[in-house]
């Protein structure tokens, strides 16, 4: 071993078959071996210390920094790819000498360029948001685990009806067992699968292309028309007011047929939105509306502000309206609100605008107002004539200091 104590070691499915020989020598000459149990039954043989990584990484780091001992680290693929190195490396001195990752060898086995892969990862992490994550994307490289097989990943797949996607599976890659096969999301439903696999989804067909501004009637809602949903010019206006970024946390308050919600999922793709429905009703409308337009919301039934103990603290709100206990609510969502940070709240009179500036003074934010006045085209006869949508108040909120930068 050299000067630099602590090497981290990438090694395949193939064990020491898959280490080139200075990481071998490396491995056998070192005092103390850390990685996880398979990693480590591939050298049963070695002399110095074993030592299980389990849990937490918080000891293995205080571990790392007061032994001075040689000391190697194995981790699966490319301990940079999803693996512990990055973690490792911003804690401790090491270097780190990286294996092909699963991803990389499933491409290969597949005959085809990764580059220009949209890739993530359900391992160890909840699969909610992957639908507006990976939805119209050409080729999408997926990490599993036990809970969120290749299955389980077809199932919730054909539930936002992304049947232009077939699958490839690559099991145990890299080692003797290895197995590797293309299936339409229907047949990767009942299939048994290794624990060790990786998904691949290529699109085969067009995907549903739905620009910002999605038509009124594109939506399920309440019949008649009740003017429950946010309509699409003032929707527009409303969610270029919340300063949406692809991570954003927002929260939409009272979302009925959520329109606004699914489409501030469509630029928040890697971040999340939490929707409130107090009516039953409109909140199936809600969910029928998310598998059409393939956004993955977090969506509640209560009447705010009671529920919104249970959402993250938002970059974004939204309230289409209020149904009564405003300064409450607001006072709530001012006080959660990260810094930087906007809510963006609808009135349809000019009370609610009034009862609104004031408890958004009494929390220190500013205000703007947009009058948003709109008329939609409509024939008579052989001619046009345009008729007037309700008038709306566009009130956007922000913390009086940002004014001050």
């Amino acid at each position: 071993m050299d000067n630099n104590h602590i090497k981290i070691i990438g090694i395949g499915d193939n064990g020491t078959e898959s280490l080139l020989p200075q990481y071998l020598n490396w491995i056998l000459e070192c005092e103390v071996l850390i990685g996880g149990e398979r990693h480590l039954e591939f050298f049963p043989d070695y002399q110095g210390e074993k030592v299980v990584i389990k849990g937490g990484l918080s000891s293995l780091v205080e571990r790392l920094q007061t032994d001075s001992r040689s000391t190697v680290v194995l981790a699966s693929g490319d301990p940079l790819f999803y693996g512990i190195g990055g973690y490792l490396a911003k804690k401790c001195k090491v270097e780190i000498y990286p294996h092909a990752s699963s991803i990389q060898l499933a491409f290969a086995r597949m005959g085809d360029s990764w580059q220009d892969a949209y890739i993530t990862s359900v391992h160890g992490r909840s699969i909610k948001g992957l639908a507006q994550r990976i939805d119209g994307k050409e080729k999408v490289a997926l990490l599993t685990d036990k809970d969120n097989s290749p299955s389980e990943i077809a199932k919730y797949l054909l539930s936002f009806g992304m049947t232009e996607y077939e699958a490839f599976v690559g099991e145990n890659l890299g080692s003797s067992a290895e197995k590797t096969g293309w299936y339409s999301l229907e047949d990767m439903l009942d299939q048994p699968f290794a624990e060790l696999n990786v998904v691949v989804l290529k699109r085969k067909g067009p995907s549903p292309v739905w620009p910002l501004g999605i038509s009124d009637e594109e939506f399920a809602q309440r019949k008649p028309d009740k003017g429950l949903i946010t309509k699409k010019e003032v929707r527009v206006l409303s969610i270029a007011q919340l300063s949406l970024k692809p991570d954003s946390v927002m929260w939409d308050i009272g979302t009925c047929t959520g329109s606004v919600a699914i489409e501030a999922a469509k630029i928040a793709r890697e971040g999340a939105v939490y929707a409130i429905e107090k009516n039953e009703g409109d909140l199936e409308n809600c969910k029928a509306n998310m598998q059409k337009f393939r956004a993955d919301l977090t969506v509640l039934l209560g009447k705010a502000p009671e529920g919104l103990d249970q959402f993250p603290d938002p970059d974004a709100v939204f309230l289409g309206g209020t149904g009564g206990e405003m300064g409450e609510l607001l006072h709530i969502c001012c006080t959660r609100l990260k810094p930087d940070g906007r809510i963006v709240l609808n009135a349809a009179t000019i009370e609610n605008l009034y009862e609104a500036m004031q408890a958004f003074s009494r929390e220190g934010f500013s205000t703007d107002v947009i009058l948003a006045q709109v008329s939609r085209s409509k024939p008579i006869l052989n001619m046009t004539r345009f008729e007037g949508l309700n008038p709306i108040y566009i009130i956007t909120a922000k913390r009086l200091e940002e004014d001050k930068k």
